[in-house]
């Protein structure tokens, strides 16, 4: 197929050579002009405004959004929709927020024109490993695309949803389950790493991965991390979040479910921020004041 492309982040620039190396045709745009011209020297066209990369498409024209989540993604999808026609496809790839796929693809409806919100896990690994691809809108457009999703993802690796704002909506939820199971694996290797036995990490993460319960992906890359620096001590324990975790933890709230484990998850990240925790301070301070328990003072 032919597909216009924007934005050409770490995820966005894999996924157009993972595109042209399955041999559809993409034109690209990135508001940062150098990756467009190093794009192009692996085999994509290179386009230098959005009207450039629309006027090199088809009749009916596909277009890839993978830019940052929120504004960025109604500006640019304000400029397509000034310059689309009705049939035409806006693919967010992005992790946005699932109500706002609601809305962008309601806005988008208007026009006659199919957005559709595709929810996209790989990180850096995607170019070697394939995109698992969970998305969601009008089903005559997903099908029509489906050659692009088939190329993105691994065997078996993509999956429809339903209805727009379902495909960000299961990425959401896939995000939530992935703090939870990394919080887990954390909170697991510290109770063995502060044991009074020298164990090996690296050794032990790596037997897990053969034949135990909790051998996965993540645990594959734990034990490269472990491998790349034993006891972890160029790192800092400080830990940012992209947003889906709270995303998933308000809407868990919204839907009333109790999702006891991502919403520990998240805090855990927010107090991996803090240098002296005050909520910290003053439990110790509580447990002076009540127990005469010892202070650590400054």
């Amino acid at each position: 197929m032919k597909i216009g492309f924007i934005g050409l982040g770490k995820m966005g620039f894999n996924m157009v050579q993972r595109l042209l190396l399955d041999k559809h045709e993409v034109v690209a745009f990135n508001r940062d002009q150098s990756k467009i011209d190093e794009i192009a020297k692996k085999g994509a066209i290179p386009s230098y405004s959005i009207k450039e990369l629309i006027s090199k498409l088809p009749d009916r024209k596909i277009i890839w959004l993978m830019v940052p989540s929120g504004k960025p993604v109604d500006e640019n999808l304000d400029v397509l929709l000034d310059l689309l026609n009705k049939n035409d496809i806006i693919i967010d790839g992005g992790n946005s927020f699932w109500r706002d796929s609601q809305r962008r693809a309601e806005k988008s409806a208007v026009k006659g024109i199919h957005f559709i919100d595709c929810g996209t896990s790989g990180g850096i690994w995607g170019l070697q490993n394939g995109y698992c691809l969970m998305y969601g809108g009008n089903k005559e457009a997903v099908d029509f695309v489906e050659p692009i999703f088939k190329s993105l993802a691994p065997e078996n690796g993509y999956v429809y949803c339903g209805q727009s704002g379902t495909g960000h909506l299961v990425k959401m939820v896939h995000n939530g389950i992935e703090y939870g199971m990394m919080q887990a694996y954390a909170e697991g290797f510290e109770i063995l790493q502060k044991s009074p036995y020298n164990i090996n990490l690296t050794k032990v993460a790596d037997a897990w991965q053969y034949g135990s319960v909790i051998r996965s992906w993540l645990l594959e890359l734990a034990v490269k991390a472990f491998k790349e620096d034993p006891n972890l001590e160029k790192l800092k324990g400080y830990v940012q979040d992209s947003g889906e975790g709270r995303w998933t933890v308000q809407t868990a709230m919204d839907f009333e479910v109790p999702a006891h484990v991502i919403t520990a998850s998240l805090f855990n990240r927010f107090q991996s921020r803090q240098e002296d925790s005050f909520a910290m301070k003053v439990l110790a301070a509580l447990r002076n004041q009540f127990g005469g328990h010892s202070v650590k003072s400054k």
